[in-house]
């Protein structure tokens, strides 16, 4: 096996890993083997995991274009060095192709970006989770899920690239439920992770990456902190201006991070499926506007907090003079995207964290 830890040591109660070492240890390439010893040495998920032989992960390192020991960056909290070939252990491990090293790689690149905060996310006590969400012909050659159940359900290496993530937070960052990871509640994609495509062919508006300074064309892919999905849903709204309204309204609930203190520089991200992206589109084709009447619409009355939360909101100026407590700071704190299934009344809200902002870059950087 590729290098993953400096030694592990076994006895009757379980076994415990040096993580910040690089000699080698010899694994048993029969998958239960393999998941005993990883289930007991905590590199593993809970879940089935593909043995990391040398000629696997010989082979994914080939497909990154990258020398085995360059080092991508440090991953927060332990500020483990993420090396080509430990990002292709945990990609072997989490059954991901090969082809998706690239991806996994500008992915990791991004989450290391000080924008986005990841020591904050990986110790928080919230349940937030680096979402990893996809443009350009790239969605197309992995395969990645973008159109009905896209965000779980569809089989696939939407899956696995996912699972790969969340793996290299655990045996890269160090994240430990409960020791390094704070997290309360936790979420099911703090295992399986979180990667979608926009469904570009099928969005009214240029997609995302392009509208975040990418060049059209280009693979991208833009990470976000997510905490969990939200269905919107109605089939009353014929038309754009009332979809908008009851999408923005449904952006905004008292227990969100978002109206935690002042603004903290918050950002939701929404997916919208086809349908109801096509509808919008007949009376915002501006997806400027669009963001503009969202914004407008997600906020809630200062009185809807009890008095303690009202003073809060006060003392930070987010009360405005109509008495409205937004969201988010501007429209710019607003993402949106296109994808999930055709025919679906239905949006997907993901808010998220708190101080944290999206980051979004090239494969090729």
């Amino acid at each position: 096996m590729s290098e993953i830890a400096r030694r592990v040591d076994c006895g009757p109660e379980g076994c415990t890993i040096d993580w910040l070492a690089a000699n080698r240890i010899e694994i048993d390439d029969d998958p239960v083997a393999f998941q005993t010893l990883a289930t007991a040495a905590g590199f593993g998920d809970g879940l089935p995991l593909i043995p990391p032989t040398e000629a696997r992960v010989r082979e994914f390192v080939a497909a990154s274009g990258r020398f085995p020991d360059e080092v991508i960056g440090l991953v927060p909290p332990s500020n483990g060095a993420a090396t080509v070939e430990k990002i292709a252990i945990n990609a072997v491990m989490a059954g991901a192709p090969a082809a998706a090293m690239p991806l996994l790689i500008a992915a990791l690149q991004a989450t290391l970006d000080p924008e986005f905060n990841l020591f904050a996310l990986n110790t928080t006590t919230c349940c937030v989770v680096p979402g990893v969400f996809v443009n350009g012909p790239i969605r197309h050659t992995l395969a990645l899920p973008m159109g009905a159940s896209c965000y779980g359900g569809e089989a696939g290496n939407g899956a696995s690239i996912g699972r790969a993530t969340r793996l290299m937070m655990r045996n890269l960052g160090g994240q430990r439920a409960g020791v390094t990871s704070k997290s309360v509640f936790g979420q099911p994609g703090r295992v399986s992770g979180i990667v979608v495509g926009e469904w570009e062919e099928r969005s009214p508006w240029a997609p995302l990456s392009e509208r975040r300074g990418i060049a059209a064309g280009v693979d991208a892919l833009t990470v976000h902190g997510v905490t969990g999905t939200i269905d919107i849903a109605d089939i009353l709204a014929q038309d754009g201006d009332t979809l908008l309204e009851v999408i923005g309204k449904s952006l905004a609930f008292v227990g969100t991070n978002a109206y935690i203190g002042g603004h903290h520089g918050a950002e939701i991200m929404l997916a919208i499926a086809p349908a109801w992206a096509d509808l919008i589109a007949k009376t915002c084709p501006d997806i400027d506007e669009v963001l503009q009447r969202l914004w407008e619409h997600a906020a809630l009355p200062a009185s809807r907090w009890p008095a303690v939360h009202q003073a809060d909101f006060a003392g930070h100026g987010r009360i405005d003079s109509h008495g409205m407590v937004h969201l988010v700071e501007s429209p710019d704190h607003l993402l949106v995207l296109v994808n999930g299934g055709e025919g679906n009344l239905h949006a997907l809200a993901m808010h998220s964290f708190g101080p944290t902002r999206s980051v979004t870059r090239a494969l090729d950087q």
